[in-house]
């Protein structure tokens, strides 16, 4: 699986799912600096990763979603290539139009930092395939606009289609308000795109993809794209 990650300025965790990335195929991905637009045509798997790109001036995402490297992200999913957008990605990616919805402010107003619990509501993707249906997993956040948002009709499509991959869940797998750290609709915590081959979600799994980092829970998510792709 041959992989690469798009390097804003402001990223702060385009390193993590580096290795994480290079831990689950025995290649380190390629570093791919945003304001370059030639990205390679053979990539299986471009990630978009968390941070502040451009230090969430005017929107989060906003500005980094007119970087010369996304029309090449656009050209990629276009054509099947899996998109991963983590965080900042998912704002990025929703932003470019390549998911629909948008991350506004936490209903808290706050910056939030921990971990949290998710509940994998699809295994029909190249992203959850390694995990269980209504598996739980507890993978940590750390973001100021992981408030999704979308309209009536949105949401039922993402309903309708299977295309909800996470929501915030207890510990236990309930759905409920109090589990939603963001005020996210319907505790979505990560979607799919029509083709199913772009997903954002707002939990870094890179932070918990590794047994010295506390957990494993979001290793799933690297194996699965490792089987899938290559």
């Amino acid at each position: 699986m041959k992989a690469a990650v798009i390097v804003f300025p402001g990223s702060n965790c385009d390193r993590d799912v580096a290795v994480s990335l290079e831990r689950t195929t025995g290649r380190p991905p390629l570093m791919h600096w945003h304001a370059d637009a030639d990205l390679p045509e053979d990539l299986d798997l471009i990630v978009i990763p968390g941070g502040f790109s451009y230090g969430d001036y005017l929107r989060s995402g906003a500005m980094a979603a007119r970087s010369a490297a996304m029309a090449g992200v656009r050209t990629a999913a276009a054509k099947g290539r899996a998109v991963l957008g983590i965080c900042n990605g998912f704002q990025v990616l929703c932003e470019a139009g390549l998911l629909p919805g948008a991350l506004m402010r936490n209903r808290s107003l706050h910056y939030i930092c921990r971990d949290v619990y998710l509940r994998v509501e699809t295994t029909d993707s190249i992203f959850t395939g390694h995990y269980a249906p209504a598996q739980v997993a507890r993978i940590p956040i750390a973001h100021h606009d992981g408030n999704y948002v979308a309209d009536l009709a949105t949401h039922c499509a993402l309903e309708d289609e299977d295309r909800i991959a996470f929501r915030y869940c207890t510990p236990a797998g309930k759905v409920t308000d109090d589990a939603n750290p963001n005020g996210s609709l319907d505790n979505i915590a990560g979607i799919l795109s029509e083709e199913r081959n772009v997903l954002g979600l707002m939990p870094h799994p890179e932070r918990l993809a590794d047994p010295r980092l506390g957990g494993t829970d979001g290793q799933p998510i690297f194996a699965s794209l490792m089987e899938a792709l290559s």
